[in-house]
């Protein structure tokens, strides 16, 4: 699987939230399917989304990597799939 092309289609098909904020936000609201964290992601918004027993995975680049992965020309700590649209974002393995 393709990381970046699973995440720019789940950004475009599905219902995608970015950032540490909007990522707290929806695990808050119980309806996140996946977070992913860059690897430098805040460890309050990791240690929130463990204490919530929400499904993790783990970026291996930092937030500017996963902000252009996502197709953003800012850095992104932090995304949330509430749904996964056409991707197979889904099968990512939990880390």
């Amino acid at each position: 699987m393709d990381i970046n092309k699973s995440l720019r289609l789940a950004i475009d098909t599905g219902d995608v939230k970015l950032g540490c904020n909007q990522a707290s936000k929806a695990i808050e609201s119980g309806k996140i399917k996946l977070v992913i964290f860059s690897s430098n992601c805040p460890t309050d918004t990791v240690t929130f989304a463990e204490s919530k027993e929400t499904r993790m995975h783990k970026f291996k680049g930092n937030n500017a990597v996963l902000g252009a992965a996502c197709g953003k020309p800012f850095p992104v700590a932090a995304v949330a799939i509430m749904n996964e649209g056409k991707s197979d974002i889904l099968s990512l393995k939990q880390e």
